[in-house]
């Protein structure tokens, strides 16, 4: 006795069979499902790093005391005591007060500065903007309203050949590369 199918098999219906019938396994889709990971919604395009610029706040409640060096913009709305050096703009708010010197490419005072600014391109005191100590920029806009207090040389361009006396005007230098050409 087989337990097993026999093609060739003579006695096909003498042996009984232990093994049930096969069933029909269910239709299967050919492929698998696959999950879909896309987003729905598209984010909106990037800008290169290069041309992102940051902004730094110190907070309206805030009370710092040190100093800031680096690029991108920075905006105190609180007190800070020290000197700030950036490679961007400075925004002091209204009601923000700074004690300390200042370098940067634009400044906007709206509060309390008490320092001096210093090589900036472009300074803007706004109506409710306090200022006590020297201004070397290249524009200044003063709004009516503001106080300011101290030195101020604007609009002066700073060349390799001038240079400022103690008394406020620019002699011409002679360079050593003209004298030989002039020669």
């Amino acid at each position: 006795m087989a337990i097993f199918n026999q093609p060739n098999s003579a006695k096909k219906d003498a042996a009984p069979s232990f093994a049930p019938e096969p069933v029909a396994a269910p239709a299967r889709d050919p492929q698998p499902a696959v999950a879909d990971f896309n987003p729905t919604q598209t984010a909106p395009p990037r800008r290169p790093a290069t041309s992102e610029v940051k902004e730094s706040l110190i907070a309206a409640n805030l009370t710092i005391e040190g100093k800031i060096e680096g690029t991108g913009h920075v905006r105190i709305a609180g007190r800070f005591k020290g000197d700030v050096n950036v490679q961007g703009d400075l925004t002091i708010e209204k009601g923000a007060k700074l004690n300390g010197g200042v370098r940067a490419e634009k400044v906007v005072v709206s509060g309390d500065l008490e320092g001096n600014i210093d090589s900036a391109s472009r300074v803007e005191l706004l109506d409710t903007a306090v200022m006590n100590g020297d201004l070397k920029a290249g524009s200044l806009t003063v709004a009516a309203g503001s106080k300011i207090r101290g030195h101020i040389e604007c609009g002066w361009e700073k060349d390799a050949n001038q240079k400022v006396n103690g008394n406020g005007k620019s002699e011409a230098k002679a360079d050593k590369a003209d004298l030989e050409l002039a020669s």
